[in-house]
């Protein structure tokens, strides 16, 4: 099977080449060829900037009357992307660049120009040398120093970099992350000192409470000692509880009054005289009431009862505790008189 791209053609045997007819084609024909721009350039038409590295379909032809040590120059004709203008530029093999010849202005390029400066200070010091011997001379010396300056500059860089290669910085990141760990630690074993220490003392202080109360609960008498009486739950009335307190009041801004009277000491209990009736005659101890007169209604209490009262409670305090079934008996006598 024969191949689909054939390069070698067949020449039969009686092939000759020189009854080929030769084509007469013009010497400034025009190629249409495929390029990128060479440098950066601007349209005077529309001021479109084209960039280098560009693609455009150009036309190439050769530059007629114009060679550089044999070798042709060529032209390019491309158009503008914006405006169609043409712009056209040609080879230059003398500076090894392109030429912009008509269309378009070359922008600025600080790198051909810093090389065609050396290259003109080169010219311009060979031509000096050639014709002076002492300027060769300072020329050497020149350099001479020139390289022993970089020389030195290279030594120094060289010693920095072999005392950044000793240092190993792996080494030195991970003393550093140690360092960090140890500091959190410290602090985190100083962090639960304190607190060992708080809570010790916060358990001291409560122990401290503790034991405060628990003398104080056995000092003090229980509650349902205290209401032992049957006459305490007249205290939980709230009548006389506000009673009290008035009368609390009263005693703090006033002061207190006492029943009993500041000559009570001074009074002396008179004995009992022959002529009254003993308790005995009277029947008293019998339980029976003594014999008194009726009362008037229009008053109460008679003449001197409350002489006979008072007789009676010095009487009663004086008596020894033998008689006390007696004095019981003439309050109730003296109760069912007061009735009647």
């Amino acid at each position: 099977m024969s191949e689909r791209k054939v390069l070698n053609k067949y020449y039969p045997p009686d092939f000759d080449p020189s009854k080929i007819p030769k084509l007469k084609l013009p010497k400034d024909r025009q190629y249409v060829v495929r390029l990128m721009a060479p440098f950066n350039m601007r349209c005077k038409t529309c001021g479109e900037y084209i960039y280098k590295g560009k693609k455009f379909n150009a036309r190439k032809e050769t530059v007629q009357n114009e060679l550089y040590l044999g070798l042709p120059i060529f032209r390019f004709y491309i158009k503008c992307t914006r405006c169609l203008a043409e712009i056209t530029f040609k080879t230059d093999p003398e500076n090894t660049d392109y030429a912009m010849e008509h269309g378009a202005t070359r922008n600025f390029q600080a790198e051909k120009l810093l090389e065609e400066d050396e290259k003109r200070q080169q010219r311009e010091r060979e031509e000096e040398e050639l014709n002076n011997p002492m300027k060769v001379l300072e020329n050497r010396t020149k350099d001479s120093k020139l390289e022993m300056e970089v020389l030195e500059n290279l030594q120094e860089l060289k010693e920095l970099n072999q005392r950044q290669a000793s240092v190993d910085f792996e080494s030195m990141l991970q003393k550093y992350k140690d360092y960090e760990e140890e500091m959190k630690r410290r602090e985190k074993e100083e962090d639960e000192r304190e607190m060992k220490m708080m809570m010790e003392l916060s358990q001291k202080r409560r122990c401290l409470e503790e034991s405060d109360s628990d003398e104080e609960a056995v000092r003090a008498p229980p509650k349902d000692a205290i209401k032992s009486n049957p006459t305490d739950i007249l205290s939980e009335n709230p009548e006389l509880q506000r009673k009290k307190q008035k009368t609390e009041s009263w005693e703090r801004s006033v002061g207190k009054l006492s029943c009993k009277s500041q000559l009570a000491g001074l009074v002396v209990v008179k004995k009992p005289s022959e002529k009254q009736e003993s308790p005995i005659s009277n029947g008293t101890l019998m339980g029976q009431a003594p014999y008194k007169p009726a009362r008037s209604p229009a008053s109460s209490n008679p003449p001197g009862a409350g002489d006979v009262k008072k007789q009676e409670v010095s009487s009663s305090a004086a008596v020894p505790a033998s008689t006390v079934a007696s004095s019981l008996s003439l309050l109730g006598a003296y109760s069912d008189s007061e009735s009647d």
